[in-house]
């Protein structure tokens, strides 16, 4: 049936059965940093300081590879939407042997030089000795990391978000019995808690390729890696590695930034940016939908129905990120003891936490569209747009900066964060600009 066809209700019901296993998969991801957070902030300033470091360099190692989910969600959607299930399977698989390659050698990269790259940072002595050694186990992870990602993609594109659902919620809990075990029980400090994490990672990975595989064999897909597929499969990632990169950079230089102002701004914002990363995932379930929906439509040749689901998707992303923004705002005095005892970290992260909260329907705007975007194929584009962003988000966090600490680290935080919210509101405006024309919307298989 087309999206012509199908009513608005039709388009409601399938959103919802998408995007709500999808969120309580994406809320599970962060739920490992802030378990790490809340665990490691009781050891000390130094350690959560460290954290802040080492988890900005690992997800970012591990993020830019994002187009293995997505670009894989896409191609797979697409296929599945021309009614060629196996074909969609075939370019799957040829993503996940893409994932155990790079992520080989990005663990091997990040094992090594886990050092020199939290040193780049420019965080405090102390901080940069934790920070080292978690980066340095945790690296570990990283092949499983990426896995996750190949095969997540392919789940989604072929419709199925419960699966990474399940996985999800299964390897957190295990994070959390193996980090408590190996910190508090074992002694082990943050090293315990890396360790911890890239258990639980690995267990997720194998989980996910068994399913997978079960799937690839039921419809006689290919499983064999062919170079030449590999190979296209990574050009065709490459728009969406360079927009994610972008994006890593504009974390990254935040981060950075930080760790200029002090420990305890540095502390204060690794929190917060854990919370706002906890919300971007739960905010970008309708992204994931988005980018099933998108391309399982254009796969069919359905222009209407992917604008019919784009305005619906739009409308909730503002709504429930004014929703959860207010929660946030309404709880920044009680989340704080959460992750630290420091009453000068706990002021500051109150306060950034206001400002968190106020930009949360801005983010729910941009997510749905970056989705959509995603979905449709349209990498070139939110490639150059992000650049643009990033460019233009310079000037405001490098003035921060400039200015230096201000003898309060509270106001240090909220002026950090308010710069931040600056970058979503260029990102708003950018990819709305492009949602509103047509030329993205291309149909078929491709």
């Amino acid at each position: 049936m087309s999206g012509a066809e199908t009513p608005p209700v039709g388009h409601r019901r399938e959103i919802v059965r998408l995007a709500v296993p999808a969120f309580l998969a994406l809320i599970a991801e962060p739920l490992f940093l802030l378990a790490d957070s809340a665990i490691i902030g009781h050891l000390g300033t130094a350690e959560l300081a460290g954290l802040g470091v080492a988890s900005a360099a690992l997800v970012t190692a591990a993020g830019i590879f994002v187009f293995l989910a997505y670009g894989t969600t896409s191609v797979v959607a697409r296929h599945l939407g021309a009614g060629d299930e196996s074909s969609a399977i075939s370019a799957g698989i040829d993503g996940l042997w893409l994932a155990v390659g790079l992520g080989a050698v990005t663990a091997a990269a990040v094992a090594v030089w886990a050092g020199p790259i939290s040193a780049v940072f420019g965080a405090s002595p102390a901080a940069l000795e934790q920070a080292t050694t978690y980066l340095r186990i945790s690296a570990l992870g990283i092949p499983a990391m990426l896995v996750i990602l190949a095969v997540t993609g392919v789940l989604r594109g072929l419709q199925d978000t419960t699966t990474p659902l399940v996985a999800s919620v299964v390897g957190f809990g295990a994070n959390i019995a193996l980090n408590l075990l190996f910190v508090y029980g074992l002694h082990w400090g943050i090293a315990g808690s890396a360790w911890g994490t890239v258990i639980a990672q690995t267990g997720m990975g194998l989980a996910l390729v068994t399913v997978l595989l079960v799937k690839a064999r039921a419809r006689q897909a290919r499983l064999r890696p062919h170079p030449a597929r590999v190979l296209a499969s990574a050009r065709t990632g490459i728009p969406l590695f360079v927009r994610t990169l972008a994006l890593r950079a504009t974390l990254l230089v935040t981060t950075w930034v930080a760790a200029s102002l002090g420990d305890v701004p540095l502390a204060a914002h690794q929190v917060a940016l854990t919370v706002w990363s906890f919300l971007a995932f739960a905010l970008d379930a309708l992204a994931i939908a988005a980018q099933a929906i998108t391309g399982r439509a254009l796969g069919a040749g359905d222009r209407e129905g992917v604008r019919l689901a784009m305005g619906t998707m739009v409308r909730w992303g503002v709504w429930g990120g004014l929703a959860l923004g207010l929660v946030l705002a309404a709880l920044h005095s009680v989340i704080p003891p959460l992750f630290t005892s420091d009453p000068a970290v706990q002021q500051a992260l109150g306060a950034a936490l206001v400002v968190v909260g106020l930009g949360q329907a801005v983010a729910g705007y941009v997510f749905v569209l970056d989705g959509v975007l995603i979905g449709a194929g349209d990498g070139r584009w939110l490639a150059l747009g992000m650049v643009i962003t990033l460019l233009a988000y310079l000037p405001f966090i490098l003035a921060v900066r400039a200015a230096g600490p201000s003898g309060s680290a509270t106001r240090d935080v909220v002026v950090l964060w308010l710069a931040f919210t600056a970058f979503m509101v260029i990102r708003g405006v950018v990819l709305g600009w492009r949602a509103r024309r047509d030329d993205w919307m291309v149909v078929g298989a491709r």
